[in-house]
């Protein structure tokens, strides 16, 4: 049996998010809860992700990040290198753009290390937090498959995406 765990972005995603749908889908959805969710240290997350999996089977394991929760996942697998089945990488944000000027620590830049499992990063045209061209971007750096879904924003409950069944499709493909 396949276990997901939910890793949202700035400020956790909320009740209306498809992260939050796919949490109570019953499909054995598990959602990781940070202590700082608004001014958040890029260490107490990726040490978040580390001690809440440390009693799975990781061939068990796929992680489903949105936005910054997406530098979490890749931080942590530079940090720990470890195998697991899988990661969902759905909208990255950009944290060297002018723009992105939250009050987060240690989330400086978006690394660009290869993810040594599979990644899968879903990307939209007109993402005000990440252009299509550096999200191809991380997902070539990443050794990710890249998907464009065209016009959807953020991909997030503000542009529409509550139940995102295509987004539980896609999520398949890792197994």
């Amino acid at each position: 049996m396949t276990n997901y765990f939910i890793i949202p972005g700035l400020g956790n995603s909320g009740p209306d998010h498809w992260q939050t749908h796919f949490e109570h889908s019953g499909n054995n959805f598990h959602r990781i809860n940070q202590q700082e969710w608004d001014a958040p240290a890029s260490k107490d997350w990726i040490e978040k992700i580390e001690s809440t999996l440390i009693n799975y089977d990781l061939s068990t394991v796929v992680l489903i990040g949105h936005s910054l929760g997406c530098a979490a996942i890749a931080n942590w697998a530079n940090a720990y290198k470890k195998t697991i089945k899988g990661a969902l990488l759905v909208a990255p944000s950009d944290l060297e753009a002018p723009r992105y000027d939250f009050p987060t620590v240690g989330f400086d830049h978006v690394p660009l290390t290869k993810i040594n499992f599979k990644t899968i990063v879903v990307a939209s045209n007109n993402d005000e937090w990440v252009s299509l061209e550096r999200a191809a971007l991380f997902a070539d750096h990443w050794g990710s498959e890249f998907i464009n879904i065209g016009d959807a924003g953020h991909i997030n409950a503000v542009s529409g995406y509550g139940k995102w069944p295509e987004g539980l499709e896609i999520l398949k493909r890792l197994g």
